[in-house]
């Protein structure tokens, strides 16, 4: 962090009237000695990733049929954003987005990768830098554990991208029983089939395949907890990303933990649950290893969705409108929350629309490290507006589009306002900290607005580039064939 902040916040905390909320918000940094660069000033950084997670479907956003303990506890002594979003609705985009601070649609990456097989060897330009490659190069012991999905050949592998251990698989989900998915996998094998569904082929090491016996949720638990210990005897600080495939399909829970959710009688809201739970479990060993290693006071713990939940899976996004998919609020606003014990004080809310292409700034930041020269973010350093209560985006929109069949959907959030286009049908303007379930359209009262965020998006969107895949064939097809983008069509005012 920049030692002139350090100084400012060390002489006293800090109170800031949220106009927004009407509420106060306060974010206290704790006293301590100013020293040279060591590990103990840098702080170790834990990015959890849970898949498809719904907002309402953690307690502390509100949830009263998951209960979700351990998330609470980490929420409730740090600070909960209420607006953060991702920089796109499905998984592979967003994922994107957190390793590079770029806009996915910036650097071809607007659909999720095909299948691996299909895919002729593609993934995130290396012309990208990871944040995981820059906190490596500083010296931070790096680890990625869970979902990759963002390249399944070697130039594109975790361990090629800044990560020195990977224990995972590199596709876009996976079934979670080894004792399925691995007599499916010898099944296809035996068969002489070469293009075999990624969610039933082994997991992974470091590139060499591992045998598997454990619920794949509480694999990577397991794993995460085995990371941390390694990283305790080092003397470096540590990045872990641990990116959960929970609760993404296929609904599949321990029997153990559907009897906790017993009560629930929609059997995959029931599952879902459960899954969820397992999650929640897993974080909690994970607390309970940084915390015997002595490492939990300055492990800065992010929590977050990569998207909106499937309301069709299970999935609950309630108060807002939409699901994954959705550049409604639904499908790109998500729970998320800090937990540092060394340096944020708990119960705090923060109200203020963040987003997670924000990481790769902030995390630069706190680890003392300047961006490579030729790096472009299209996140900001938030933390020095995170500590003051005051809003880090002030004028600054946060922009997301998702390419339909025929037309586009596309979200503008610019403090509280949103600009929403739905797919085939006019431009609507919200009040969003009013009307966060984007109910009363009022475009008409403030055409002015409407016609502002419009041209902030259609400037945005001159930046894209065309897509470098498409998820599958037929998407593929229809792009020329439909002569998309469209952008004309979609950035007129209604």
């Amino acid at each position: 962090m920049n030692s002139n902040l350090y100084k400012i916040l060390i002489c006293f905390g800090i109170i800031a009237w949220n106009t927004s909320c009407k509420k106060s918000v306060q974010v206290e940094i704790k006293n301590q000695n100013i020293t040279e660069s060591s590990k103990s000033d840098r702080p170790n950084i834990v990015l959890i990733l849970c898949d498809d997670l719904g907002y309402a479907d953690v307690g502390f956003n509100g949830s009263e049929d998951i209960k979700t303990p351990e998330l609470d506890a980490l929420a409730g002594n740090g600070i909960i954003f209420s607006s953060a979003y991702v920089a796109h609705p499905f998984c592979g985009p967003s994922r994107a987005a957190l390793m590079t601070g770029r806009y996915p649609h910036q650097i071809g990456s607007q659909y999720n990768l095909p299948r691996s097989h299909n895919n002729a060897g593609k993934g995130i330009s290396l012309q990208e830098t990871f944040i995981s490659k820059v906190l490596q190069q500083a010296g931070y012991y790096t680890g990625a554990i869970g979902k990759w999905h963002l390249g399944t050949v070697n130039k594109y592998h975790p361990n090629n991208r800044g990560f020195d251990d990977f224990y995972g698989f590199l596709g876009g989900g996976h079934n979670y029983f080894p004792e399925q998915f691995k007599a499916a996998y010898q099944e296809q094998k035996n068969a002489g089939n070469t293009e075999i569904w990624d969610y039933i082929t082994p997991l992974e090491y470091n590139g060499t395949e591992v045998d598997e016996n454990e619920y794949i949720t509480d694999a990577l638990s397991r794993e995460a907890s085995k990371f941390i210990n390694n990283a305790s005897e080092k003397e470096s600080p540590f990045f872990l990303y641990l990116s959960y495939n929970a609760p993404h399909t296929p609904l599949e829970a321990k029997e153990e933990d559907l009897k906790v959710y017993a009560h629930i009688k929609d059997e995959k809201r029931k599952t879902y649950a459960a899954m969820v739970h397992a999650v929640d479990r897993g974080v909690g060993q994970l607390i309970n290893t940084l915390e015997k290693t002595g490492q939990l006071e300055n492990t800065l713990i992010v929590f977050l969705s990569d998207n909106g939940g499937r309301t069709d899976q299970g999935g609950n996004n309630f108060p807002l409108r939409g699901r994954k998919g959705n550049t409604a609020e639904g499908g790109i606003r998500v729970p998320m929350f800090f937990h540092w014990p060394k340096q944020i004080s708990k119960g705090k809310t923060f109200d203020y629309p963040v987003s997670a292409l924000d990481f790769y700034p902030t995390f630069a930041g706190l680890a003392e490290v300047e961006l490579p020269d030729h790096k472009i973010v299209d996140g900001k350093d938030i933390w020095s507006d995170l500590i003051v209560g005051e809003n880090p985006r002030k004028g600054v929109p946060i922009l997301t589009l998702r390419h339909r069949k025929t037309s586009n959907e596309v979200g503008v959030r610019l403090d509280h306002w949103k600009a929403y286009k739905p797919e085939r049908a006019p431009w609507k303007l919200y009040d969003i900290e009013k009307d966060i379930g984007e109910e009363n359209d009022i475009s008409n009262q403030h055409p002015d607005i409407l016609k502002e965020l419009i041209e902030k998006s259609n400037e945005w969107a001159k930046t894209h580039t065309v897509p470098e895949w498409f998820h599958n064939e037929e998407t593929e097809e229809n792009w020329y064939k439909m002569k998309m983008p469209k952008f004309e069509e979609t950035f007129q005012l209604n």
